[in-house]
């Protein structure tokens, strides 16, 4: 079976699922708490921020410290779960096909799911900072190219994460152990972006990345750099080795 095949079959399974229901609930909720708070974001002065680039950077940055993280530690132990519970997995492995291949075709349904829920969060932006700005009568609206430039800078950075979390719902087989490791890892996010190896720590790119825009907006923050090296090489080094050994993993509890 093709690549193409495997990926058609898997999305096929997706749109039978509610898993893609699952992908409104951070995004709801993070936009809810930006236009009830709103008002908040006019006492910036202080850090040099305007308002409008203050609501777009808390929420964001709200995102994906908790609830970006969150829904993926979910969607992968459901993706994992899901299959085990009608033992769809054992079946797919009874086939003529490379786990492997299937494993990597699993992982860009993942991959998809990320990209939807950050284009929800893109395509919701412009209502709930419509709202806001008819609520206090100022323009919260940024152009859609910065907010288009930000969404896409979370989703590079946010794939070695969604590699990891990957491993981790295929090495462990308990959905409620595989969900607590999970988030577990989304608590030391905030200590980790202000360490110098924050690098080693993929849970913590898409915050580190969000952090620094904001300082970068803000004129009297300071500096709050994101280096690209060695991030770079790091982070390609924890997508690779972990979607190998998730490979490498995967199935195997069934196949015995």
């Amino acid at each position: 079976m093709s690549f193409s095949s495997l990926l058609a079959v898997e999305f096929k399974k997706l749109r039978r699922s509610k898993i893609l229901i699952i992908l409104f609930v951070p995004i709801v909720l993070v936009w809810m708490t930006a236009i009830l708070n709103a008002d908040l974001n006019f006492d910036m002065d202080a850090e040099g921020i305007s308002p409008e680039n203050n609501f777009l950077v808390q929420s964001f940055l709200g995102f994906v410290w908790f609830m970006l993280p969150t829904s993926i530690v979910i969607l992968t132990v459901l993706l994992s779960q899901t299959e085990r519970a009608n033992r769809g997995l054992l079946k797919m492995l009874a086939l003529p096909l490379n786990s492997s291949m299937l494993c990597l075709a699993k992982f860009f349904v993942l991959l998809s799911l990320l990209a939807i829920e950050i284009f929800l969060m893109f395509i919701t932006y412009f209502p709930s900072a419509l709202i806001a700005s008819w609520q206090h009568d100022y323009h919260f609206v940024l152009s859609i190219g910065y907010v288009l430039k930000i969404c896409a800078i979370i989703f590079v950075v946010s794939i070695p994460m969604t590699a990891v979390y990957w491993l981790i719902s295929v090495l462990i087989k308990n959905a409620v152990i595989s969900v607590g490791i999970g988030l577990a890892t989304v608590v030391p996010i905030v200590l980790a972006i202000n360490i110098e190896g924050w690098f080693a720590y993929p849970m913590s790119y898409p915050m580190k990345m969000m952090t620094a825009e904001m300082h970068n907006v803000a004129t009297k923050m300071g500096e709050f750099p994101f280096e690209y090296i060695p991030w770079i090489p790091v982070a390609v080094a924890f997508m690779i080795g972990s979607l190998g050994l998730a490979c490498l993993r995967f199935g195997s509890s069934e196949r015995k």
